[in-house]
């Protein structure tokens, strides 16, 4: 068996008392936060090395003392805000992260947020917060498990969300192979899967609300800075962008949810990064493939499903899925093409969910999942120069 952590996020409805009292306890782990910080960075100039964590931990107690205001929150969630500073530095110094160095906060930014690790429960889609009590919330879906934390924020709009993390098992094993579907992501139609099934338009949410976004943003700069107008129409501009992202999220666990039908799925590896430095990265960040990926990755260890990936220089689209021609002049224009050693007609994202399809049965037979002269009904061909099965 192996242990899982799966998040539930409900948006919250508090009353306007409850809302001002999260607000405030959003502002303690800030100030905290800010201190502790501050302290870092001293002890490091006078002594030219890190502050221990039981030495920080130790005078995070002894401040409280000299600020008693703080003993009206609850302080698993100062002692987290500890954790959090540690958790930032090691980011900022790990090369893989490329993450800045921990900056302090400020109340001005509109989104705020505050952990606590222990004690809070949802319960009759209601959540209890430790030193404020029960807030309701629109829970959409039970919690079967015991929850560990529970994270609250507040969005650009003033919309407030609880964020609760659990941990569950799943089983090792995985469903047995029927049949392995490839597919193929993009920017003109975002997946075609090769059992053929009919393609899934790209939705481009950006690009549709472009114009709404525009005239928000028009809104904005013609008011002035410091107004009440000009806070206004700063919240006119975040609802929009908050549109957009809710229903980027919605497409793409709407579209994990609609793969895990499949006992395994091939998909190609893209390079994310390198393709949002290009004239395309509108588009490119807009799909949000990455977002899909990491979806589609940890869904399918939950479903015991087989999530495959070609090598990030696997040629799909210029493979002939028939006879294994490689066509090095294919351009990105051209949509449909004829292969020259055997002249069959193919589409360019179907011939390409084609050769992924036979990507992952090679994969799978190599792995010992299903056996060469089965795979699925399918023949394998051998990777050899020229010609990958």
């Amino acid at each position: 068996m192996l242990k899982q952590r799966k998040a539930y996020q409900f948006r919250m409805e508090p009353t306007d008392l409850e809302s001002d009292e999260l607000l405030r306890m959003a502002g303690t782990p800030r100030f905290v936060w800010n201190w502790a910080l501050y302290r870092c960075q001293t002890f490091y100039r006078q002594n030219k090395k890190s502050i221990p964590p039981s030495q920080l931990s130790r005078e995070l107690t002894e401040f409280k003392s000299q600020q008693p205001w703080l003993y009206d929150f609850d302080s698993q969630s100062l002692q987290q805000v500890l954790e959090n500073l540690r958790q930032a530095y090691r980011n900022h110094f790990n090369p893989k992260m490329r993450s800045g160095f921990p900056k302090f906060k400020t109340k001005k930014n509109p989104r705020q947020s505050f952990r606590i690790p222990q004690r809070v429960v949802v319960r009759e889609s209601k959540v209890y917060v430790p030193k404020l009590g029960w807030v309701k919330i629109r829970q959409s879906q039970p919690i079967e498990e015991a929850t560990k934390s529970a994270t609250f924020k507040r969005t650009a709009t003033g919309q407030w969300y609880v964020t609760l993390i659990s941990e569950f098992e799943v089983s090792e094993g995985k469903q047995p192979v029927t049949q392995v579907v490839g597919g193929d992501l993009g920017l003109e139609t975002f997946l075609t899967l090769s059992d053929g099934t009919p393609p899934i338009e790209n939705p481009r949410f950006l690009r549709q609300y472009a114009k709404r976004l525009r005239r928000a943003q028009r809104h904005l700069s013609r008011k002035q800075k410091g107004s009440r107008n000009r806070a206004q129409a700063r919240l006119g501009v975040a609802k929009v962008y908050e549109r957009v992202a809710n229903l980027r999220s919605n497409f793409c666990h709407q579209l994990t949810h609609q793969l895990m039908q499949y006992p395994a799925v091939c998909l190609e590896d893209l390079s994310i990064l390198g393709l949002a430095k290009t004239k395309l990265a509108k588009s490119m960040l807009d799909a949000a493939f990455g977002e899909v990926i990491r979806q589609w990755k940890y869904k399918s260890v939950w479903n015991g499903t087989y999530a495959l990936q070609a090598d990030r220089f696997f040629p799909s689209t210029q493979l002939c899925s028939a006879c294994g021609y490689q066509n090095p002049k294919l351009r990105l224009c051209d949509r449909e093409w004829i292969c020259p050693g055997c002249e069959t007609q193919h589409r360019r994202d179907q011939n390409a969910a084609q050769n992924l399809e036979d990507e992952g049965i090679r994969q799978l037979v190599a792995m010992g999942r299903i056996e060469t002269v089965n795979a699925c009904g399918r023949y394998v061909r051998p990777a050899v120069a020229g010609h990958v099965g």
